[in-house]
């Protein structure tokens, strides 16, 4: 892609409505806060550069490092493509959330639905993230299992979730199709650590190494995510494209040039004021999911009790997802007469890839006749134009990034400044934004409950917690 067609497809923040002189004086940022953290967001940069692809920022570099690897995955999906009609992802948080985001995003919303050939042969893709047992189930009621690949994620091989649906699907392989069971399997782990590493070499099964310093809510653009869209025909070289496009802009030590660092700042002093609460509302329905991926990346990388130094802070902003139009029939009154504790970032696009224009009809009844001769493009543009106006009304902050259409290489981007923004807030709040001690708590204890050895303190712990009172037990 040339320099002047990447151009052509540059997001844009629309930051203007998270200031006073547009929200109200009082209600929104000034110039002078956002010039304070100059300084401040300036040293973020310089270490964040400094540190890129080292530590926990491995993330930082994936745009770059992975012909070789790209080569391998589009190999396997080849592979996926000639063999399989179905392939099931197995994995939870980030591992589940990115695969499901772009999917939505690149292909048919309704691709399990099409017939093969309007998938242009392409398998259709399952994602199976949660331990309902009654999920996996109604999986095997819609697959056929000597026709199905799945793709085990997990880069310790001791998220409980994810191992127990892969003992599940082994042990049914292995009844169903015997001891070819391995070569429906392909494994996403550490390259030399933890157990799924070892039931690989064990099994003889395919696998992809999750890079060193990408944690599982920045993995979408290593082979976590990019097997996933590449077996269902998603062009992952541009998407890391895009990645690399966003990056290239967020080099620059400079708030009026890079749209991360400005987003940053915007969302920082923002919490300052009491906006504890960042919603993320699509009009565009490809990009609902997005919202999901980004609420973990958000809530598992700010929200922190600790800061480097030890000091009890308890950071963090609720992220919230909705879509427009349709949460505007079910959220935006709270969040236009609610509290003044929250900001919504509004994703819109120039150009949907379809367009869907509106008959005329029912001359006789005005409120209906109006819409014919329109599109509903132009419906969902009104709509989102008046949800902004309705919220600055009620001097509420907002903000709006555009695509110009939906595809690899602005999804590539969007992700990338996102990451970058979250990346940013870290620095600014003093925090680790890579580590999640919180939801160790909760690993350890599922652990201490199964009995897994080594956890017998935790179960002791557990089982000394107070008995419950009855009193409040209806």
């Amino acid at each position: 892609m040339t320099d002047q067609a990447k151009a052509s497809m540059r997001l844009r923040v629309d930051m203007n409505n998270m200031f006073d002189e547009y929200v109200g004086a009082g209600n929104g940022l000034t110039e002078a806060e956002i010039n304070e953290l100059i300084p401040a967001l300036s040293t973020a940069h310089e270490t964040l550069q400094a540190n890129r692809g080292t530590g926990m920022t491995g993330w930082m570099t994936m745009p770059y490092e992975q012909e070789e690897i790209v080569a391998d995955i589009l190999d396997a999906a080849e592979e996926i493509k000639n063999n399989f009609d179905a392939f099931v992802v197995l994995g939870i948080g980030g591992s589940a959330l990115g695969p499901t985001a772009i999917q939505f995003a690149l292909n048919h919303m309704r691709w399990n639905e099409l017939p093969k050939e309007k998938r242009n042969g392409f398998p259709k893709l399952y994602v199976e993230d949660n331990v309902d047992p009654e999920r996996l189930e109604a999986l095997f009621d819609v697959i056929d299992l000597k026709k199905t690949a799945f793709n085990v994620i997990s880069k310790s091989g001791a998220t409980s979730e994810t191992m127990s649906q892969f003992l599940i699907i082994r042990d049914r392989l292995m009844k169903e199709v015997g001891d070819d069971w391995a070569r429906h399997i392909y494994a996403t782990t550490d390259a030399a650590r933890g157990n799924l590493i070892k039931i690989v070499k064990q099994e003889g099964m395919r696998m992809f190494v999750i890079p060193d310093g990408v944690g599982g809510r920045f993995s979408e653009i290593c082979p976590v995510g990019l097997l996933p869209a590449a077996v269902c025909g998603i062009d992952i070289r541009q998407m890391l494209a895009g990645c690399a496009y966003m990056d290239e802009l967020c080099k620059v030590n400079d708030i009026e040039k890079n749209p991360a660092m400005l987003g940053a700042a915007a969302k920082y002093a923002a919490m300052m004021k009491g906006r504890n609460i960042s919603v993320m509302m699509p009009y565009v329905d490809s990009l609902k999911y997005m919202a999901d991926w980004y609420a973990q990346l958000w809530a598992e990388s700010l929200g922190k009790k600790f800061d480097r130094e030890g000091n009890e802070v308890r950071t963090g902003q609720t992220p919230v997802k909705s879509l427009g139009v349709t949460d505007q029939h079910s959220q935006v009154q709270l969040y236009a007469e609610g509290p003044h504790d929250k900001f919504i970032t509004f994703i819109g696009v120039d150009n949907y890839r379809t367009v869907m224009p509106i008959p005329e009809g029912y001359d006789d009844i005005p409120d209906v006749s109006f819409l014919g001769g329109h599109t509903q493009n132009e419906l969902i543009a009104a709509e989102q134009t008046a949800t902004e106006f309705a919220l600055l009304k009620q001097n509420q902050m907002n903000r709006t990034i555009t695509l110009p259409e939906v595809n690899a290489f602005t999804v590539g981007e969007l992700m990338y400044y996102f990451m970058m923004e979250t990346a940013y807030c870290g620095e600014l709040l003093n925090i680790d934004a890579y580590n999640q001690p919180g939801v160790e708590e909760g690993k350890n204890a599922t652990y201490a409950l199964l009995g897994r050895p080594g956890y017998e303190e935790k179960r002791a712990e557990i089982e000394a917690r107070p008995a419950k009172n009855p009193r409040w037990i209806i």
